[in-house]
């Protein structure tokens, strides 16, 4: 009888043991899910905003972080000089705050 109570525990000891690996597969593909849909796009979108940044030129109309208008009146290392308004009023934007080009 103990023979048989023996031979179970061991057949359900056996059948618990799971490679690890299997059991983390479905958190390994959230994530790499979740760096394809998510983390790489926006590095994406990043690069793209760096590269525009780079290559702004006098008389380009742009789109601040803040929602100003304006057209670049001159460029210096970290701002953009921006005539805003009818009356071409003249503001100092960082670089980093210009959100776009605009048409």
């Amino acid at each position: 009888m103990f023979e048989s109570i023996a031979y179970a525990a061991d057949a359900v000891e056996g059948a618990s043991q799971v490679n690890p690996l299997v059991q983390f597969m479905p958190i390994i593909l959230m994530f790499v899910i979740f760096y394809f849909l998510l983390i790489r796009p926006q590095q994406k979108k990043k690069k793209e905003l760096q590269t525009m940044i780079i290559q702004l030129k006098k008389g380009d109309k742009v789109v601040t972080t803040g929602g100003i208008l304006g057209t670049v009146s001159s460029l210096q290392d970290d701002y953009v000089v921006l005539a805003v308004g009818g009356s071409e009023t003249k503001m100092e934007i960082l670089k980093s705050a210009i959100a776009g080009l605009r048409q």
